[in-house]
């Protein structure tokens, strides 16, 4: 069995750890559905950053989800994306996700 998925990589950096312990909400949105998804990071002392994978496993116990709790999936098409801290934007920006496929080659002795 051969799966392939698409993911960006999103991030927040504390870049001189002034801020102490702080939540990172990072809010995705699909510009075809114009659903968005949301993940909620808690980074504790000495955390000056984390990364997160969009979209994320649901069975990971922290996943990019919906309002109604609907998983992000690796929907080819445009986004945005944007992280508040303290409910104030400190980052954000825009990506595609491609369509994905596999080629399989049966071999035979």
């Amino acid at each position: 069995m051969v799966s392939t998925t698409a993911q960006v990589k999103l991030g927040i950096l504390d870049k001189y750890g002034q801020l102490g312990p702080y939540t990172a909400t990072f809010v995705v949105h699909n510009e075809r559905t114009g659903k968005d998804y949301l993940l909620i990071k808690e980074l504790g002392p000495g955390q000056m950053g984390v990364d997160v994978m969009f979209p994320s496993d649901p069975s990971d116990p922290n996943y990019f989800k919906s309002a109604s709790g609907e998983a992000a999936s690796a929907t080819p098409g445009r986004y945005t994306w944007e992280c508040l801290v303290k409910g104030v934007k400190a980052v954000g920006g825009r990506f595609d996700l491609p369509e994905v496929g596999n080629d399989i080659t049966i071999i035979t002795r």
